[in-house]
């Protein structure tokens, strides 16, 4: 079997712990009645989804989202919302991350949108001040792309952009319909909980 010579992470679930309860709630109490109905914890739907999918940009979305619910919301009230999604980013994956680089080139592959990508690429997204930016070699994210996982189109377009083969790539993901695309592209593949520490896990597959 081929050596492995990349990682690709997932973000929510994997690297920042996640609770889509909290953020149906907050989406609900600024006036998103049928919230419970639109986010998903891997993939969104309506406008949720066409941020995602890069459709529309972060100000559109401000825009149809205060049109659903009738009233003007600010932009920091739907910043807040979404960021209800965001439960810890722990600093000793992040720290795991820049050990695997000394050795590995490590991608991210996520389902996102430019409003959490806001925090996330500025030094609030980690204790120490640093930006997501400073953990990878390269980002794939969905809004960037103009596609969302599942479909295997986003890993297409990583594959060739990055130049990897997937028999030497490590993909870890916590969603079960990502990691069979994953598989069906002949990634290696490991499928951690949400807020697992799975370091241990994935230097094993690393041997």
């Amino acid at each position: 079997m081929s050596a492995i010579k990349n990682i690709v992470f997932d973000l929510g679930g994997v690297l920042v712990d996640l609770d889509r309860n909290r953020a149906v709630k907050r989406f609900e109490q600024i006036g998103v009645k049928d919230a419970e109905q639109l986010i998903d914890a891997y993939e969104q739907k309506g406008i949720f989804l066409e941020v995602e999918n890069g459709t529309i940009d972060s100000d559109e979305f401000c825009r149809k989202l205060c049109a659903h619910v009738g009233k003007e919301l600010s932009f920091e009230d739907i910043k807040w919302a979404w960021m209800g999604f965001i439960v810890d980013v722990p600093q000793y994956k992040l720290d795991y991350l820049l050990e695997l680089r000394k050795n590995y080139r490590v991608y991210l592959l996520s389902n996102t949108n430019p409003i959490i990508q806001s925090w996330a690429r500025s030094p609030e997204f980690t204790s120490v001040g640093l930006p997501i930016s400073a953990y990878f070699d390269k980002m794939y994210t969905s809004y960037e792309v103009g596609i969302t996982k599942p479909n295997p189109f986003i890993f297409d377009f990583m594959i060739k952009d990055a130049d990897l083969k997937p028999i030497e790539t490590l993909f870890v993901d916590d969603g079960s319909s990502n990691i069979a695309v994953g598989k069906q592209l002949n990634f290696r593949t490991y499928q951690p909980d949400n807020g697992e520490d799975w370091r241990d896990a994935v230097s094993a597959c690393l041997l």
